[in-house]
């Protein structure tokens, strides 16, 4: 009876709550909209904010939001300021200035990233090969030059195009390894992981620049597909192996580059090839004058390639020596 009667109290307080007249609704809308008051007339406090409350507290909010976080949102709702996105984290792209003061507009790179290439460096020299981990890394790109020459012939952009999909996976592979080392040992890199990421960029900021010159064909794009899932993979297990024989066979690869694109100059210049004007990205990013060509481009690339030969035929050196990269610091900046 004890029971009964608490039940019966118990319905006759919550009644009038849970049974009072409400408007008449149909089907979803019925018990989307017949469920809700009812609850919110069992727990008003915590059911009140989906009106004239709620809106209250929204305003508070919004008064407590940081300055950035409400640019964001005025961004976000206002339709003729598309281009301002700011993070609710208060993060916001800055607005770059060229020297001149006109907007950048690359994403690719900054204006801190622009240098000019000194293309004075020795560009016809050659590392002999000594021993037999020098000589398998030479001639194995001795190899390599046999199919690529039969496939592109004289088409240099298509070449270039391959090239620095390549090109940039070694100094990517080896600052990765050499990051992953670093960690792992607590120790210092003497600099070398990053001169190695600046190289892969480098060759990055190459491909970038020849993709305003042509666009690759569908079979084009295929190939670098599987020419680059070979490579790196090749080259990790390598470097791995031997970095002094990966920076060797580095050393080679860039001195084939260095000739590949001596033999695109000497087309330039013969008028086999048109000396159209420079695109405008690699103005900017190797601060060429306004009025530079195709052949101008190629030149800065070419002593860009020497300058990588250069940097990996001194790294395999050092330990050649039985020296430890660590120990000898990198020639940061040496594009």
């Amino acid at each position: 009876m004890s029971s009964r009667m608490a039940g019966a109290t118990l319905l006759r307080h919550l009644g009038p709550r849970l049974f009072a007249a409400e408007p008449v609704y149909s089907g979803l809308a019925a018990s989307a909209r017949g469920v809700m008051p009812a609850a919110a007339r069992i727990f008003p406090a915590r059911m009140a904010s989906t009106s004239s409350a709620g809106a209250d507290v929204k305003e508070g909010a919004a008064e407590k939001l940081p300055e950035t976080a409400a640019t964001a949102a005025a961004a976000a709702t206002d339709p003729q300021n598309k281009k301002a996105v700011v993070s609710y984290w208060g993060i916001q792209p800055p607005k770059l200035v060229k020297e001149d003061g006109t907007e950048w507009k690359w994403l690719s790179f900054r204006p801190w990233d622009t240098y000019t290439s000194d293309t004075s460096i020795d560009v016809t020299k050659h590392h002999e090969p000594k021993g037999l981990p020098d000589k398998l890394a030479y001639w194995t790109v001795r190899s390599l030059a046999v199919p690529r020459d039969l496939f592109f012939q004289r088409r240099h952009a298509s070449h270039a195009l391959l090239l620095e999909t390549v090109a940039g996976v070694p100094g990517m592979v080896g600052g990765m390894l050499l990051h992953l080392r670093s960690l792992r040992r607590f120790e210092q890199s003497g600099g070398w992981i990053r001169a190695l990421l600046e190289e892969a960029e480098n060759e990055r900021m190459h491909l970038m620049t020849f993709l305003e010159v042509m666009q690759p064909r569908w079979w084009e794009r295929a190939l670098v597909l599987a020419a680059q899932g070979v490579f790196f993979n090749a080259y990790f297990v390598g470097y791995l192996v031997s970095p002094k024989f990966a920076h060797r066979f580095v050393g080679y690869l860039e001195e084939e580059a260095v000739s590949s694109y001596t033999e695109y100059l000497k087309d330039l210049e013969a008028g086999k090839i048109e000396n159209t004007p420079a695109p405008a990205i690699a103005i900017d990013y190797w601060r060429l004058p306004a009025d530079a060509t195709l052949k101008d481009v190629v030149t800065v690339i070419r002593a860009d390639e020497a300058h990588h030969r250069d940097l990996n035929h001194f790294a395999s050196d050092i330990q050649q020596q039985g020296m430890k990269l660590k120990d000898t610091p990198a020639p940061i900046g040496y594009h």
